[in-house]
C-alpha cells in the first residue's frame, strides 16, 4: 500500500465514523433485545442492530452537539432520548433514524447547558427527570415540556447526576455542585444530605463534589452509593451519612459505577486503572482488566437480559464486551458508519 492511499484511508474512515481511539462515553443497552446497543462518542451516536458487528451513524437530523446521555423509554424501547453538550434534549420514535428537538420548557441557559442524564419513574414511562448543569428539570407528557425542580437547592446550580430508589420511587437523590440532595416526594423539595461525604469547608469554596453517580441498593434500599472523582462514599441509612470506602483502590477518580442487579453487594467501577469489582459491599476489591488494552474506562453497563455481559467504553481502544461478569474482555469491531 501507497502512503498517499494510507493517507486517503485513514481520511475516509474519519469520515464515515470514528475510529478505536475515539472515547465511548455513553453505552445504552435495549431493555429486551441484547443485539441492540446504542453508544456516543465526543462526536456521534451509533446503533448496532446485531451485536456490534455492524454500525450506523445516528446523528442525522441532531445539531452537531456531543452527546452526553441516552435514555430508552421501558415499555415502548423505540422511543429514545438524547441528552447533549450545548443543544438540550432530543427524542427520537424510531430507534434513532430521526430525532426532534424537546426544549418546550428549558430557557435559554439550560438549553446551552450539558444534559448529564435521564431516569425514569418506574411507574410511569412518560415521567422522566433530567440532570443537568443548570439543575433538575422534570417531565410528565414524555419531554413535550419540562420543569425546573430545584427547591431547597439552596446555592447549587449543577446537577451532575440523579439516583432513584427502586423500591419507593418517590425518593431520588443528587449529586450536585453543593453536595448531595435528596427527596421524598419525586423532586417537590430537596433536602441536603452531606454528612461525611463533604466538608462545609469544600462547599463554601464552590468546588463541586464531582459526584459520577449515585446508585441505590435494590436489595437494601437505605444502602446508597456515591462515587466521585476523589473516591467512592457509602450510606447503610438512606443517606443521612456517608463513610468513605475502596481507598485500597490505586485510582480514587470513579467515572463509572454499576451495581450488579442479580448479586447482592457486588458493585463494579470503572475510572483510569480499569475496572474493579467488590463483592462485599466495597470492603474489599478485584481488579479486572484481562483483555483490556487500554485502562481508561469511560462507561460500563450490564446488560438487562444477561447478568453476565457487559459493556466498556474506553478512552483509546473502543468498545469491549465480557461474558463472564469481567473475568475477561473481548474487543468489539470498531464503531464505524455503514451510512
Amino acid at each position: 500500500m501507497t502512503y498517499a492511499l494510507a493517507l486517503l484511508l485513514l481520511f475516509a474512515t474519519a469520515l464515515v465514523g470514528c475510529n478505536r481511539s475515539d472515547a465511548i462515553v455513553v453505552i445504552q443497552l435495549h431493555p429486551k433485545n441484547p443485539d441492540i446497543i446504542y453508544v456516543a462518542t465526543n462526536d456521534y451516536i451509533y446503533k448496532t442492530r446485531d451485536g456490534g458487528q455492524t454500525w450506523t451513524n445516528l446523528s442525522h437530523g441532531m445539531s452537531h452537539s456531543r452527546v452526553i446521555s441516552m435514555a430508552i423509554d421501558p415499555a415502548y424501547p423505540a422511543t429514545v432520548y438524547a441528552g447533549t453538550k450545548g443543544d438540550a434534549v432530543y427524542k427520537s420514535y424510531d430507534g434513532g433514524q430521526r430525532w426532534v428537538s424537546q426544549r418546550a420548557g428549558l430557557d435559554d441557559a439550560t438549553i446551552s447547558s450539558v444534559v448529564n442524564q435521564f431516569i425514569f419513574d418506574p411507574a410511569d414511562n412518560t415521567h422522566l427527570f433530567a440532570a443537568t448543569t443548570m439543575g433538575v428539570f422534570e417531565t410528565t407528557n414524555a419531554g413535550d415540556s419540562w420543569t425546573k425542580r430545584m427547591d431547597g437547592m439552596k446555592e447549587v446550580l449543577m446537577v451532575v447526576t440523579l439516583g432513584l430508589d427502586p423500591t419507593r420511587p418517590a425518593i431520588l437523590y443528587a449529586g450536585t455542585s453543593g453536595g448531595a440532595y435528596k427527596s421524598v416526594d419525586q423532586a417537590g423539595h430537596w433536602e441536603k444530605v452531606n454528612n461525611g461525604l463533604v466538608s462545609p469547608a469544600i462547599i463554601k469554596s464552590s468546588r463541586a463534589l464531582n459526584v459520577t453517580a449515585i446508585l441505590v441498593d435494590s436489595y437494601e434500599p437505605d444502602t446508597v452509593y456515591a462515587s466521585t472523582l476523589e473516591g467512592l462514599y457509602k450510606s447503610a441509612d438512606a443517606a443521612t451519612s456517608w463513610v468513605r470506602i475502596g481507598q485500597s483502590l490505586q485510582d480514587q477518580m470513579v467515572f463509572s459505577m454499576v451495581l450488579d442487579r442479580t448479586r447482592k453487594g457486588v458493585i463494579y467501577l470503572g475510572g483510569r486503572e480499569g475496572i474493579h469489582r467488590s463483592e462485599d459491599g466495597g470492603n474489599t476489591w478485584t481488579t479486572l482488566n484481562k483483555g483490556l488494552a487500554t485502562l481508561n474506562v469511560r462507561s460500563l453497563a450490564q446488560s438487562a437480559t444477561n447478568p453476565k455481559l457487559f459493556y466498556l467504553g474506553t478512552n483509546g481502544s473502543g468498545l469491549y464486551c465480557s461474558k463472564d461478569a469481567g473475568e475477561t474482555w473481548e474487543p468489539m469491531p470498531a464503531v464505524v458508519s455503514i451510512n
